[in-house]
């Protein structure tokens, strides 16, 4: 059993295929899909996603730091009420996003605080954002250490040290995806010295395809080839990546 603990299946890019998507991922052992929020434009296709599959798909609520822009006040307001009105199992995905954009940064690093707020209210996980933005986000973090906050660093592409740190200073996961697999990734070179039990799987589809899809549309199904790239580097076999991975995810969402 395999565990996607990030992929946007209601993401445009499955409008065409998007039964046959999920369809091949299940049969590639991949039997749960947390599923990240953006913004308010994608509520109602979250929840007929949730409707169709309600064994397999789980979502999360949130504001993506890339989507706070100068309504982001309306769009928090709209995930509130969500959260109010329907069952999550985290606040995602959430967090500081500065790569593209650095002109909202006062705006991100608000709604971030605000959604880590809710989920500690909520008594949720949070699934994390971070690119080009680590130190701010452990800044923020610092502010609300409390071992009851928990949850996981999405698409994980940062340092050796940085992974430590998020593991020991704030109780969270790493969210491994494509990026292992690629030649540039750099996480292969220390991912072997971070014990599996801090690791979820994740694809983040329908972005950041795994060699040899890289550049691609990334799907679900992809999962696997993540898994036995963690094989290869923890020496273990597939079956028991997938079970410790599963295993942790449920830690995090509590399902």
């Amino acid at each position: 059993m395999l565990t996607d603990t990030h992929t946007h299946l209601y993401s445009e890019s499955f409008e065409q295929d998007r039964k046959e998507m999920i369809a091949r991922a299940m049969n590639a052992g991949v039997s749960r899909f947390f599923v990240p929020a953006i913004d308010s434009a994608y509520h109602n296709a979250m929840h007929e996603l949730a409707k169709d599959y309600p064994n397999n798909i789980f979502l999360m609520m949130g504001l993506h730091p890339t989507h706070v822009k100068e309504n982001y006040q309306e769009e928090l307001a709209l995930a509130k009420q969500q959260l109010a009105t329907h069952p999550f199992y985290a606040v995602g995905e959430i967090g500081i996003d500065l790569y593209w954009d650095k002109t909202y940064l006062k705006q991100q690093q608000d709604a971030f605080k605000i959604q880590i707020e809710w989920a500690l209210e909520k008594k949720l996980p949070i699934v994390i954002h971070a690119r080009n933005s680590f130190e701010e986000i452990f800044e923020i973090l610092d502010d609300f250490k409390t071992e009851s906050l928990t949850g996981i660093f999405h698409c994980f592409s940062g340092s050796h040290a940085q992974a430590k740190k998020i593991i020991t200073n704030y109780n969270m996961k790493l969210g491994i995806g494509g990026v292992v697999t690629f030649k540039n990734g750099k996480i292969d070179a220390f991912l072997n010295e971070i014990p599996i039990e801090h690791l979820v799987l994740e694809t983040d589809a329908p972005y950041l395809a795994p060699v040899p899809y890289r550049g691609k549309r990334n799907e679900s199904s992809y999962l696997p080839i993540i898994c036995e790239k963690l094989a290869n580097i923890y020496h273990v076999s597939t079956e028991e990546i997938a079970r410790i991975t599963s295993e942790n995810a449920t830690k995090v969402f509590r399902v």
